[in-house]
C-alpha cells in the first residue's frame, strides 16, 4: 500500500467548497466547548462557539438542499444560510465574513488559489464594514490575518497552499490578540471568536487533506469574568423579513437603545443584535417595520452565571448530583427567563424553529442530575424529544407537554430532589391544569371547521386564536381574540398570565390586563413581556 501524501488541488469546484465546508463545521463542532471557555468580558456572549457552530450548522443545511453543481447556488446556501441562522455577536459577525467570502465566489466557475485568497480578503472587508466601531483583538482581527496570509501566497499556488499560509498569520494576530485587548491578557486567553474562525479554516484544509476528526479536547476552566461594569444587561437578536425600511434607517432606529450593535442583511431579511436594557421596547420599535420572524433575548448576568455552572462541571463529576434535572425547549425571552427560574436548562425553539434531537440531547448531558426530564412544549418538537430520550438509554423522561402552558404548568412541580419517575405524574398533572391560549396570524387563506362545528373563513394576516393547539377563533384584533377565548374557557380559574409577542409594548400589555380585569374581578392577572416569536398573545389559564 503506497503511503503517498493525497495530491493538492489546484483548483474546486462547487461540490468541493460544499463539503470543505460542511467538514469545517464538524470540525469546529469539535472544538465548540473550547471556544466557549475563552469567552471573557466586554463581550460577554459566553457561548461564542456554541453561536459559531449554530450560524454553521445552518450553512450545512442550506448546502444540503441547494443545486451542488452551480456556484451561484453554493454561494446562495452560504451567505443566506449563515444570516438565518446567526446567533449572537460572534454569529452575526461570521455570517458577514462569509457573506464576503461567498460572494467573490458567486459568479465563478471553479475556485484556484488566488480566486480563494480575495474570497477571504472580501470576508474581511465586509466583516469590518458590518461593525460600527471595530475592535482590533477580535475575529476582525484573526480575519484579516487569514486574508493577509492567503495573499502571502506564492502565484499560482495550490488551494492547500492558501489555506496552509492562510492559518500561520492568522494564528500569529491570533496570538498577538491579549495584546490588544486587556481584558483577554487580563484573563490570560486569546480571543475565542478569532479561534473559532480559525477552527473554520482548519477544518477546511483538513477535509482536503483528508484528515479525520480529532476528539475533543476536556475543558475545565472557563475565562468568563463578572459583568460589573457591564452597563447593558440584555443581549436582544432579531430576524426580520419583509422590511419596510433599508438597513441603514433600521440600524439608526435601535442605535440608541444599547451597544454592542449589528444590523446587517442579505436575501431580504434583517438580523440585528444589540445589548440593551429595554430588549422589549426595542423589539417592538422594529417590529413596525417587518415581519418579526425570530427574537432571542439573554440576560446576560443568568448566561453569565449559568456558563461559570458549566465551568465546574468537570470538579463537580465525583460529587452527590441530584436526582433530577430539567430540560424544556421555550423562545421568548420572558418565557425562557420563567422556566430557569423553574430550574430547567433551555433549548431554544418552538413553533417553526424546531430544535434537533441532537440539540436536546446535548442540554440533557449539560445537566448534573441522575435522570432528566425532558419539557417539548409543542407537539412539532414532541418526536425529537423522544427519540432524545431513546439515546439518553434511560437517563431522560419525557413529559409530552403539547404547549408552552402546559410546560409551565409541568415545571411549577418540578422538585430536584425528587426522583423523576416519582415527579412524572406530578408534573403531568400540572400540565393538564393549565389552559393555553395563543393569539397569531394566519399564513394562509382557508376554511376551516373547528371541533365546535363552527365555520371559519380565514384571510391570510387574520388574527386566529388557539386553546390548547386547536383552531378555535378568527378575526378582530388581537386582544378581541383573547377576550373572547377567555370568555369560553373561563371556569372559575384563579390566574390568568399574558406574555406578550416581540411586537406588543407594555403599555400594550398592561391595556390588556386591565380589560381582563374588567371583564373577570375574580381572577388574579399577571402580564410580562417576551411572549414566543410569531405570537402577538400567549395566555395561560390556571
Amino acid at each position: 500500500m503506497s503511503d503517498a501524501a493525497p495530491a493538492r488541488h489546484t483548483t474546486l469546484t462547487p461540490a468541493d467548497l460544499a463539503r470543505m465546508l460542511r467538514y469545517a463545521t464538524d470540525w469546529l463542532g469539535v472544538y465548540r466547548e473550547q471556544v466557549n471557555a475563552l469567552n471573557v468580558y466586554p463581550v460577554p456572549d459566553g457561548d461564542t462557539g456554541t453561536n459559531m457552530h449554530l450560524t454553521m450548522q445552518s450553512v450545512r443545511r442550506e448546502l444540503d438542499t441547494c443545486e451542488q453543481d452551480a456556484m451561484p447556488s453554493v454561494a446562495r446556501a452560504i451567505s443566506y444560510g449563515a444570516l438565518l441562522g446567526a446567533r449572537g455577536n460572534s454569529g452575526v459577525i461570521l455570517s458577514q465574513l462569509l457573506k464576503g467570502f461567498a460572494e467573490a465566489l458567486r459568479d465563478a466557475a471553479t475556485v484556484d488559489g488566488a480566486l480563494l485568497t480575495r474570497a477571504f480578503q472580501a470576508a474581511q472587508k465586509t466583516g469590518y464594514g458590518a461593525v460600527m466601531k471595530p475592535v482590533e483583538g477580535t475575529i476582525l482581527t484573526v480575519a484579516r490575518g487569514v486574508a493577509e496570509g492567503a495573499a502571502s501566497a506564492p502565484a499560482g499556488a495550490d488551494i492547500e497552499t492558501v489555506l496552509e499560509q492562510a492559518l500561520f498569520r492568522g494564528q500569529a494576530l491570533l496570538d498577538q490578540t491579549p495584546d490588544m485587548l486587556p481584558a483577554l491578557k487580563q484573563a490570560g486567553v486569546i480571543d475565542s471568536g478569532g479561534q473559532g474562525y480559525l477552527y473554520l479554516v482548519e477544518g477546511m484544509l483538513a477535509q482536503l487533506r483528508g484528515e479525520a476528526l480529532p476528539p475533543a479536547p476536556e475543558v475545565t476552566s472557563y475565562a468568563q469574568q463578572q459583568f460589573e461594569h457591564e452597563e447593558f444587561g440584555f443581549c436582544t437578536e432579531f430576524l426580520m423579513s419583509e422590511a419596510t425600511e433599508p438597513i441603514e434607517k433600521i440600524r439608526e432606529l435601535v442605535t440608541p437603545f444599547g451597544d454592542s450593535l449589528l444590523v446587517v442583511g442579505a436575501e431580504g431579511y434583517v438580523k440585528g443584535h444589540i445589548h440593551t436594557n429595554e430588549p422589549d421596547q426595542l423589539l417592538a420599535t422594529v417590529g413596525r417595520y417587518g415581519k418579526m420572524l425570530k427574537t432571542k433575548v439573554e440576560d446576560m448576568a443568568e448566561q453569565h452565571t449559568e456558563i461559570l455552572g458549566m465551568a465546574g462541571a468537570a470538579a463537580r463529576a465525583e460529587e452527590e448530583v441530584p436526582p433530577s434535572g430539567l430540560v424544556a425547549v421555550a423562545n421568548g425571552y420572558g418565557l425562557v427567563k420563567l422556566f430557569r427560574s423553574l430550574g430547567a436548562r433551555i433549548v431554544s425553539g418552538g413553533q417553526t424553529a424546531n430544535p434537533s434531537v441532537q440539540d436536546i440531547v446535548d442540554a440533557v448531558r449539560s445537566v448534573s442530575a441522575e435522570k432528566v426530564i425532558i419539557l417539548p412544549n409543542n407537539k412539532n418538537v414532541l418526536m425529537a424529544a423522544e427519540k432524545a430520550m431513546e439515546l439518553m438509554e434511560g437517563r431522560a423522561v419525557v413529559i409530552p407537554t403539547r404547549t408552552l402552558g402546559q410546560g409551565i404548568g409541568a415545571a411549577l412541580a418540578f422538585q430536584p430532589d425528587t426522583d423523576a419517575q416519582e415527579l412524572k405524574d406530578a408534573m403531568t398533572e400540572g400540565a393538564g391544569n393549565v389552559t393555553t391560549f395563543e393569539v397569531t396570524r394566519a399564513s394562509r387563506t382557508t376554511n376551516i371547521t373547528t371541533k365546535t362545528g363552527q365555520t371559519l373563513d380565514i384571510k391570510e394576516g387574520d388574527v386566529i386564536g388557539l386553546q390548547d393547539d386547536e383552531l378555535v377563533q378568527a378575526g378582530g384584533t388581537p386582544e378581541d381574540s383573547v377576550l373572547a377565548m377567555l370568555n369560553g374557557a373561563y371556569a372559575g380559574q384563579e390566574i390568568v398570565t399574558v406574555f406578550g409577542g416581540p411586537q406588543k409594548t407594555q403599555d400594550d400589555l398592561d391595556a390588556l390586563a386591565a380589560k381582563i380585569s374588567g371583564a373577570f374581578p375574580m381572577v388574579e392577572v399577571e402580564a410580562h413581556a417576551g411572549g414566543p416569536d410569531l405570537y402577538d398573545y400567549l395566555v395561560t389559564l390556571e
